[in-house]
C-alpha cells in the first residue's frame, strides 16, 4: 500500500556530535556515552528505504543515522528501525550513487561464507534462511507485505561513530530489488536495525541501553547510545518487556513488546475486556514500541471503541471529513476538515495509551495529522493519527514514534525495559550543547 502521492517525506536525519572510546562489554559499568543531535531534512517522494517485511507499507518520516562505514570512510545514512535485526545497505556497485556504500573500494570489507555459522542464523529480518550464491557467499534476501523484496550478502565492516570504530560488523550488503529511480536510490542507503536480536546493531556495539528524544516543534532532538543520567531529566516510568520463551508464529520475541492495558479519552477509560490486549496463543496481539513505523496502529475492535469514543468527544468541536472512499495511509479512515483560515486546531481530548507501570499521553497536534496538499472546498483535512492494524493485516499493536515526540524514551536490554518521561526535547537538546 502506497502513500498518497502529494505526499513528501520529511526524514530526521542524525548526525554524530560526540565520540567515545570504544565498548569493552556489554554490562560494562565503565561504558561511556554517546550523544547525537537530531536534524530534520526534506527529501523527495519515495526516497526513504521501506521498513522491516513486517509491514505492508513505507512510511514517509523516519529516523535516519548518519555514519561512516568501512576503509576509507564512505558516510551512509540509516534508518533507525527498533522493529528490525539485521542493517543493511543499499551497496550499488557504481560511483554514480551519492550516500550509498560501495564495498569494492573498502580494504575493511568482508564478505561471509555461507559455511559460516552466521549464514545459519534464522531471524525475523530473514523469514527465508539466508543460503549460498554460486560464489559460496552467504545470500539474504528480506520480503515485503506488499510483493516486493532486496536481497544481497551478508558481509562484516568498520562500523565507525565519530572516532570509534566498531570492525567486524555484520550487515546486509543488498545490491538488488531496489527502484530504478537512480534519484531516488542516491538519498538513502539503508537500516539499522536496533531490536534485540543478536545480529541487531545495539547488540554489536555492546551498549546495554540507549535513548532518543524527538522534538515535535522544530529540528531539535537526541540520539543517545549508553546511561542518560541528568539531573534535569526526571525519572523515567518504566514498563517491563514481555517475555516470551516459547516460538509462537505470530510473536517476535525480540522485538520491545510491553503490556497495553487499556486506553482512556480525557480521563473515561475504553470498555474493553483486558483480554484484547493479550497476544493470544499464536502470539498474535503483542504491543510493539516500533520507530520505523510513523504512526499508531491498533487492533481493529481496540480502535474501532478508540475511533467511536473520540467521535463522541469532539462533536461541535471538529467537522467529519464524511467520505467512506479515503482512507489515510489505507489505515487511518477517522479524517476531518478544518478550515484554511483557523490558524490552529481547537483544543482536544488526549488520548492516554496506559501501560504495565508507565503512561503514553497523546495530546494536541500530536493526535492530528494534516494531509499534505489535499483542500476540500476551503478545508484543510486531518486524519486522526491512529489507525486500524486490522486494515493492514498486521496482528499486532504498534506504537509508532509520532506519539513518541516529547518524550525521552530509553529502551533497556540488560533489564529488558522501556522507560519514558515527558520532556521538552528541544530544550533537552540545547541543555546537551546540540541546539541553537
Amino acid at each position: 500500500m502506497a502513500f498518497l502521492q502529494s505526499l513528501a517525506p520529511l526524514l530526521l536525519l542524525l548526525t554524530l556530535f560526540l565520540a567515545i572510546n570504544q565498548p569493552q562489554h556489554f554490562v560494562s559499568a565503565t561504558l561511556e556515552t554517546l550523544v547525537l543531535p537530531l536534524k530534520t531534512q526534506t527529501l523527495p517522494h519515495d526516497s526513504a528505504p521501506k521498513p522491516s517485511d513486517k509491514l505492508s507499507f513505507h512510511h514517509n518520516i523516519t529516523l535516519t543515522v548518519s555514519l561512516a562505514v568501512g576503509s576509507p570512510p564512505q558516510t551512509v545514512t540509516m534508518v533507525l528501525d527498533t522493529g528490525s535485526e539485521l542493517s543493511w545497505l543499499r551497496c550499488k556497485k557504481t560511483p554514480n550513487f551519492n550516500s550509498v556504500f560501495n564495498p569494492l573500494i573498502s580494504s575493511s570489507y568482508s564478505r561471509i561464507p555461507c559455511s559460516s555459522p552466521v549464514c545459519k542464523t534464522r531471524t525475523r529480518t530473514l523469514p527465508v534462511p539466508a543460503s549460498c550464491d554460486p560464489s559460496k557467499l552467504c545470500h539474504a534476501i528480506i520480503s515485503y507485505a506488499d510483493g516486493t523484496s532486496i536481497e544481497g550478502n551478508l558481509a562484516s565492516e568498520i562500523f565507525k561513530i565519530g572516532n570509534s570504530p566498531r570492525p567486524g560488523t555484520i550487515f546486509g550488503c543488498m545490491d538488488s530489488g531496489f527502484s530504478s529511480n537512480s534519484e531516488e536510490d542516491s538519498k538513502s542507503t539503508g537500516l539499522m536495525g536496533l531490536n534485540r536480536g543478536s545480529l541487531s546493531f545495539i547488540t554489536q556495539m555492546g551498549f546495554p541501553k540507549f535513548s532518543y528524544c524527538i522534538s515535535g516543534s522544530d529540528s531539535s532532538g537526541v540520539l543517545l547510545f549508553g546511561e542518560a543520567s541528568f539531573t534535569w531529566l526526571q525519572p523515567l516510568n518504566y514498563t517491563p518487556l514481555v517475555q516470551i520463551t516459547d516460538p509462537l508464529p505470530y510473536f517476535d520475541r525480540v522485538a520491545y513488546t510491553v503490556q497495553l492495558e487499556g486506553i482512556k479519552v480525557s480521563g473515561k477509560i475504553l470498555a474493553l475486556p483486558k483480554s484484547v490486549f493479550v497476544p493470544d496463543h499464536t502470539g498474535a496481539g503483542q504491543t510493539m514500541v516500533d520507530s520505523g513505523t510513523q504512526f499508531t496502529f491498533l487492533l481493529g475492535p481496540v480502535y474501532t471503541s478508540l475511533k467511536n469514543e473520540f467521535i463522541q468527544q469532539t462533536k461541535g468541536i471538529l467537522t467529519l471529513l464524511d467520505d467512506p472512499n479515503f482512507v489515510f495511509q489505507g489505515a487511518m479512515d477517522l479524517c476531518y476538515r478544518v478550515p484554511l483560515t483557523r490558524p490552529s486546531l481547537p483544543q482536544l481530548p488526549t488520548v492516554s495509551l496506559m501501560f504495565r507501570g508507565a503512561e503514553m499521553v497523546v495530546s494536541g497536534e500530536r493526535l492530528m495529522y494534516r494531509v499534505p496538499g489535499m483542500v476540500r472546498g476551503g478545508d484543510s483535512v486531518y486524519c486522526f493519527t491512529f489507525g486500524n492494524s486490522d486494515l493492514l493485516g498486521i496482528e499486532a499493536f504498534l506504537i509508532g514514534h509520532h506519539h513518541q515526540q516529547n518524550l525521552w524514551m530509553e529502551f533497556d536490554l540488560v533489564k529488558s525495559r522501556v522507560g519514558l518521561a515527558e520532556v521538552r526535547c528541544d530544550l533537552a537538546s540545547q541543555r546537551l550543547g546540540l541546539g541553537p
